[in-house]
């Protein structure tokens, strides 16, 4: 792993961290060239997975443009950056549990709400409405009044 100070590639690992979900290991490091610490995250990857667009196209899944739209959702809201990983990673089990290689966008939108709807309602909303696609307000006021409603139980197999 590269410094971040002196960009030296030499390091030794101090301690090995495994995250709250198991499914990411948290290392902290010493350069040995310059002796500044740093710590790294290390997650599983997940290659092959395929997203099929509402119009039928398919394309690559990108975990950035996942973690960026929960970002933007959870903007000045009080969730860390560690809820919104375990939110994600959560998601993409729950994704590859029931899809093969090939997950349907929406399906992973609604596994997002449904979890941002349970952390945090104003995060929820800012994901619908983007997700959603409203047309006019009035779709976003139903949106809004369907949160005085209890959540519908997950589908068998989710969390």
């Amino acid at each position: 792993m590269r410094c971040p100070k002196c960009t030296s590639i030499e390091d030794k690992v101090i301690d090995s961290r495994i995250g709250k979900e198991g499914s990411t290991i948290r290392r902290r490091r010493e350069c040995l060239e310059c002796g500044h610490r740093f710590t790294t995250t290390e997650t599983h990857v997940r290659d092959g997975i395929v997203v099929l667009k509402r119009d039928g196209r398919r394309e690559d899944f990108d975990r950035d443009k996942l973690v960026r739209a929960v970002r933007a959702a959870c903007h000045k809201r009080p969730i860390d950056a560690e809820q919104i990983t375990m939110l994600i990673e959560d998601v993409l089990d729950a994704l590859e549990a029931r899809f093969d290689s090939e997950i349907p966008s929406q399906a992973i939108g609604d596994a997002v709400m449904q979890r941002l709807r349970r952390i945090d309602q104003v995060a929820y909303v800012r994901f619908a409405s983007v997700y959603k696609e409203f047309r006019d307000v009035g779709e976003f006021v139903d949106e809004i009044s369907a949160l005085a409603k209890p959540p519908e139980p997950p589908p068998s197999g989710e969390t």
